[in-house]
């Protein structure tokens, strides 16, 4: 989608715009890449269709548009579209629309796009022991210098994602001062949306911020001086998770370390399940609803903005018990 030609200086300004104030609002890096990028498919069907500034579009292009992502060809497959994708489309309409809205651009009169029902394999979700596993995982030797400290901060991380449900963007953009160990909670400053809320940390998992944070964590620090002369200025004194350079570990190794863990468990069931990050999410949100807690307390929990995104895991807890 990015190669498609789009002509209009107009379309081309406001789709930076648009990308800008993503990432103002807190969206994750994925979504602030992959939305523009769907912005501008719909611009260059507007350019096919006469249409080369904003302030032309109506809810009719808008209702064509989005019945024509449901029609056309797939150009990577065979066959269109998939409803994932498509669904992903009428995200980023109603995202631009609410863009143009906020930022005073213009003002598209509001269209609710029908959602369409994901056809997709049943969300991937480990069990309790698999978890497990996955920390014991991290008490397994690579044999190099920082084995320690690489164990401390995965036993950390797995905490944070799996234990307190943050997202992947929302534990790398951590910092010292937003987990109280004293009372028990994480400060989420950086979720979705630009939203922060509070979440609670159990005692185990506290253990494992603490170890992380007084054995580990200042080791990978200690060089920074030195690293900043070979790196530049180091800038990982903030953030909670720090890389062996001293800054602020990154996407690529937080799902490295976690694709480490898991071809340690050795557990073939494990290794093809292929978790993500997001897979420990979608784990204690099933875990936590299959011992009881209201749907309400859980999307909480998670920062979903209305319980529709937190609903799926009703459908996972009761194709499980069928």
């Amino acid at each position: 989608m990015k190669q498609l030609p789009i002509q209009s200086d107009n379309f081309k300004y406001i789709e930076r715009s648009f990308k800008q104030w993503l990432e103002l609002l807190g969206y994750a890096e994925k979504t602030v890449y992959g939305l523009p990028n769907m912005l501008r498919e719909f611009f260059n069907w507007l350019e096919t269709n006469h249409i080369t500034n904003i302030k032309h579009i109506t809810t009719e292009h808008v209702k064509k548009y989005y019945k024509y992502t449901k029609q056309r060809a797939n150009t990577r497959f065979d066959g269109g579209l998939s409803n994932a994708s498509i669904n992903n489309q009428r995200r980023t309409l109603h995202l631009f629309m609410d863009y143009l809205r906020q930022t005073g651009r213009y003002e598209i009169p509001y269209i609710k796009l029908p959602s369409l029902k994901d056809r997709k394999e049943k969300l991937n979700t480990l069990t309790p022991e698999e978890i497990k596993q996955l920390f014991e995982a991290t008490h397994i030797a690579d044999g190099s210098d920082w084995d320690n400290e690489m164990a401390l901060r995965d036993r950390a991380l797995l905490s944070v994602i799996y234990g307190c449900g943050l997202r992947r963007n929302e534990a790398k953009h951590l910092n010292i001062d937003d987990i109280n160990l004293d009372k028990g909670v994480v400060h989420v400053k950086k979720g979705k949306g630009n939203k922060e809320r509070l979440v609670p940390i159990n005692k185990n998992n506290t253990k494992h911020l603490e170890e992380y944070l007084y054995n580990a964590r200042p080791r990978l620090l200690i060089s920074k001086d030195v690293r900043a002369k070979t790196y530049g200025k180091t800038k990982g004194e903030e953030a909670f998770f720090v890389s062996m350079r001293s800054r602020r570990i990154n996407d690529q190794t937080m799902n490295l370390r976690l694709r480490i863990l898991v071809q340690k468990t050795n557990n073939p069931i494990i290794i093809e399940k292929n978790p993500s990050l997001h897979t420990l999410r979608h784990s204690i949100a099933t875990h936590l609803l299959t011992n009881g807690m209201k749907l309400e307390q859980i999307a909480k929990f998670l920062g979903h903005s209305s319980l529709e995104s937190t609903q799926i895991y009703t459908h996972l807890v009761d194709a499980n018990d069928n």
